[in-house]
């Protein structure tokens, strides 16, 4: 466990902070001794770990010639930095999902449980396609599609991860039959890589420790373990240990429930059939 408390919020204003200092193209150490700090100050703040004032704060965004939105952006993420939680509005460029792609980057094992859908990391471009179309609100769908495939770049075998997914989702018509079957095949193919455990929850089953709803649980090797949760139009990001040994009974039940992978592997395939 980290000594120090790094959380979601904190990470992502510890990026808008790196992105700052990169812009001026000064190194950190040369940020710190116009500052006058420790540079190791400057690293705990880039690692999203806090350790300053909001007006030392500012005075290195106005050393950095911040633009004022950006610099409102970060000073508001900062005074978030110590929640156990963060919840992250949809600004119209995908801002929550973008934040799940830099949390999955650090991640070292990614569990996700989808109830209605496939899951994101395994939807192929048509089915995400046909999702925005359907969508209640415009939505810039090739935006959407970019932005998702460019998530699935995570899957390499440093990393592990785990899908337990409803029967109902794999059922479920999206973008109708010729798009159903081809996102059912992808699934199948990515079944062979070792890295990858696929586990369907039978319908038959009836009531289930997931029915409360979707879900991602990040693990990580230098931070505390992440839920994450979608909306419409927002992203939850769940850090309190409380809630995540919830989170984690959930998965462990699913475990218990769900088919087996060669199992799963068998009903994918007579779905398609």
């Amino acid at each position: 466990m980290p000594k120090r408390f790094s959380s979601v919020v904190g990470r992502s204003f510890g990026d808008g902070v790196r992105d700052a200092i990169r812009s001026t193209g000064l190194t950190q150490r040369q940020i710190a001794e116009l500052l006058d700090w420790e540079e190791a100050k400057v690293s705990d703040l880039v690692r999203g770990k806090g350790g300053v004032t909001e007006v030392e704060l500012a005075m290195l965004l106005g050393l950095c010639r911040v633009e004022p939105d950006e610099a409102r952006r970060l000073l508001a993420l900062y005074r978030e930095t110590r929640e156990r939680a963060y919840l992250q509005f949809d600004d119209g460029v995908l801002g929550p999902l973008r934040t799940l792609m830099r949390q999955e980057q650090l991640a070292n094992k990614i569990v996700a449980w989808s109830l209605t859908l496939v899951p994101g990391l395994l939807q192929i471009a048509a089915y995400i396609r046909a999702l925005g179309e359907r969508s209640a609100v415009a939505v810039d769908v090739e935006e959407a599609v970019s932005a998702k495939l460019e998530r699935q770049a995570i899957f390499h075998r440093s990393r592990e991860f785990v899908f337990y997914i409803h029967e109902q989702a794999l059922r479920l018509p999206v973008g109708g039959a010729d798009v159903m079957k081809a996102q059912l095949h992808h699934i199948l193919t990515m079944t062979v890589r070792p890295y990858i455990s696929i586990r369907v929850l039978p319908s038959e089953l009836g009531a289930h420790a997931g029915v409360a709803g979707s879900f991602v649980q990040l693990g990580y090797e230098k931070f505390e373990p992440v839920i994450f949760v979608e909306g419409a139009r927002t992203g939850l990001f769940l850090e309190d240990k409380d809630t995540v040994a919830y989170y984690d009974k959930v998965v462990t039940a699913l475990d218990e429930l769900a088919l087996d992978e060669e199992q799963s592997r068998e009903l994918i395939i007579s779905i398609v059939s």
